[in-house]
């Protein structure tokens, strides 16, 4: 079992996607969510990058002209390796709690309960 902290930013470069952070080994393991985070959906998601520790607490500009991030919903995740590819991820935060299951295969998914 892994846990940590774990923040959603919406970032308009190079379209409009969400990236989803976990934080993992001093790195934040990363996904980009092609369409906003709601519940009880399927979402399409692709693996980016390890991304650096301080987008937990960033919100601005990206450098290098990458556009702007804005916090969605951040705090604390647990995860736990479920069946064959599937890992179960428990997200947290002060305001109300999110369920969420992230296949790690080719095609990713992302689904919020």
């Amino acid at each position: 079992m892994s846990k940590g902290r774990f923040v959603i930013l919406k970032h308009d470069h190079p379209f409009l996607h969400w990236d989803l952070m976990l934080e993992r080994d001093g790195t934040l393991a990363t996904w980009r969510l092609l369409h906003e985070p709601v519940l009880q959906t399927w979402l399409p998601a692709e693996r980016l990058p390890d991304h650096r520790i301080a987008y937990l607490d960033y919100e601005g500009p990206v450098s290098g002209d990458r556009g702007v991030v804005s916090r969605v919903i951040s705090g604390s995740y647990t995860c736990s390796t479920g069946h064959g590819d599937v890992e179960e991820v428990s997200l947290l935060d002060n305001k109300f709690a999110h369920q969420g299951r992230l296949r790690q295969q080719p095609d990713c998914a992302w689904w919020f309960e």
